[in-house]
């Protein structure tokens, strides 16, 4: 599982976008923390695509 979250107070020409991985648990819920990395907004979006190409969805939840 990874979710995308946009880094708060950014400089404006710099935008980053935080991805966060984690293991997964039977029931489709975070399990675990895996790695996390900051990519700017090109980067992530690039990221996004590819993992929606390979039949990855996103997924609307609150977790938390």
């Amino acid at each position: 599982m990874i979710f995308f979250e946009e880094c708060k107070n950014p400089p404006i020409p710099n935008l980053k976008i935080s991805t966060h991985l984690f293991f997964t648990n039977h029931l489709g819920e975070p399990g675990g923390y895996k790695s996390s990395e900051k990519l700017n907004i090109d980067t992530a979006w690039e990221k996004w695509h590819e993992l929606h190409q390979k039949g990855w969805r996103e997924v609307a939840r609150n977790y938390g």
